[in-house]
């Protein structure tokens, strides 16, 4: 750990159209002084981009936990589940774990990591639309608690692998035929995608009979996850009143009541100062209402809801750093090209998200300019920022922020061109500590074997 000075008095902050502050999507600790400083957790940003080099991502710790509580608030009585796939490591697992949440998980390595870690197995659960063996055989080996079915072919090879004397807990997951998220590749309540089991060609209900064949198998509840950055509460609402009608007729044919929900996660954040976020109070107590008076309606108790949060919790506790390399005037469009790009954040090209970056280490003397931030990949669609507006004196040798960058930068990255994934740094109360290193060409050296 390095403890760093704290940054100058802060200046009023410049508002972004809509009448929210630049700043709004950042970490609650953000702050900025006069020379243009930013910094997050006491932490300037500057001196984290001189220590570790760019590209260089920036988590907020204490935003990551704050985030977990709000959670834990919102659903006092309910099972929250952090989704690892929004990013995970040993140090997130730990977070996670303190403030009391459970995981979800969706591979054998991101299992094992969080248990090696000593996040409890009991509060993991295991997803994934194909399960390996691995998967299937490190769930039963390190005591998973919930395996969520997701096709009729597991429902087998995971009785088989538990073995007639053996027992896990599993849920199902249905598909409720709501569509709902922010584009339509991540959009997973639909009938017409790869994740889970219809209810309305009976395909779910036909799979829970089977497994209620199996007693190796205890069924403790169905799950749904609708898709990703929903920002309406009315998505969630619809269904829990299907859900609860699948367990509802469950109960009739089989005398079945299930102990739990799971919602899932998909709760959309902003990217953009004005951007809607979903509104998590809202949605505590609309689902609680809407989950009560649908089980009065069936007669049946009501389960223990479950939900998994993943870019929520952890998304708007990043900041990814870039340092400029080149800008280029091509007749109308001015180009600034950093250090990294689609490699370390292929979001922008796999769902066009857009993101706000910030000039930082010094004021920017000139006026705003529109600009389309680059990325150094051979490839047309890498860009990070399109049609942003930076201050147009922005220059080679100038630092970038890119604010929102804590959910699915790192754990989507990839070696495009061999450059290697950015390190990971945590900030906290004035400290920097390094949580993951930068891959580094010997690592992708010692994975080429052959010659």
């Amino acid at each position: 750990m390095t403890t760093v000075h704290e940054p100058t008095a802060t200046t009023p902050t410049a508002t972004a159209p809509g009448g929210t502050t630049a700043l709004s999507v950042w970490p609650a600790s953000t702050t900025e002084s006069a020379r243009g400083d930013v910094a997050v957790g006491g932490v300037p940003l500057a001196e984290v981009a001189d220590r570790f080099g760019t590209p260089v991502y920036v988590l907020d710790e204490a935003e990551v936990r704050d985030r977990c509580r709000t959670y834990r608030d919102a659903f006092p009585d309910a099972g929250i589940l952090y989704a690892a796939k929004a990013f995970l490591c040993r140090a997130m697992a730990r977070w996670v774990d303190e403030e009391g949440l459970g995981l979800d998980v969706c591979s054998a390595g991101e299992l094992e990591l969080a248990v090696t870690t000593g996040f409890p197995p009991e509060r993991i659960v295991l997803h994934g639309n194909a399960k390996s063996p691995r998967d299937l055989d490190t769930a039963l080996r390190l005591g998973v608690g919930r395996v969520v079915i997701d096709s009729p072919a597991e429902i087998a090879r995971l009785a088989a692998a538990v073995g007639p004397d053996g027992h896990q807990k599993v849920m199902v997951r249905v598909v409720p035929g709501i569509a709902a998220g922010g584009h339509d590749k991540i959009r997973t309540g639909t009938d017409d995608q790869k994740f889970g089991l219809s209810i309305a060609d009976g395909y779910a209900q036909h799979a829970i009979t089977r497994i209620l064949d199996q007693p190796q198998l205890d069924l403790t509840g169905l799950h749904c996850h609708l898709g990703s950055q929903i920002t309406s509460v009315k998505p969630y609402l619809v269904a829990v009143r299907r859900l609860v009608g699948l367990m509802a007729r469950l109960h009739e044919q089989h005398g079945l009541v299930l102990p739990e929900l799971d919602l899932g996660g998909g709760h959309g954040i902003a990217y953009r100062p004005g951007e809607p976020a979903l509104d998590l109070t809202a949605l505590a107590r609309k689902v609680r209402a809407e989950l009560a008076d649908a089980c009065a309606t069936a007669g049946l108790p009501v389960p223990r809801l479950l939900i998994e949060p993943g870019r929520a919790v952890v998304g708007p506790a990043g900041i990814a750093l870039y340092r400029v390399l080149a800008v280029k005037h091509t007749g109308e469009h001015v180009f600034v090209a950093v250090d990294g790009g689609m490699s370390d954040n292929p979001r922008p090209a796999l769902y066009g998200v857009r993101y706000a970056p910030r000039l930082i280490g010094r004021p920017g003397a000139a006026a705003p300019a529109r600009v389309t931030v680059v990325g150094r990949h051979c490839e047309a669609g890498d860009v990070l920022a399109a049609d942003v507006e930076l201050p147009a004196d922005v220059r080679p040798g100038d630092l970038l922020a890119v604010p929102v960058a804590g959910a699915y930068h790192l754990s989507m990255a990839s070696a495009y061109n061999l450059v290697g994934r950015p390190p990971l740094v945590a900030v906290r109360d004035g400290l920097a500590r390094l949580l993951v290193r930068r891959e580094s060409l010997a690592d992708l050296r010692s994975r080429d074997v052959g010659l």
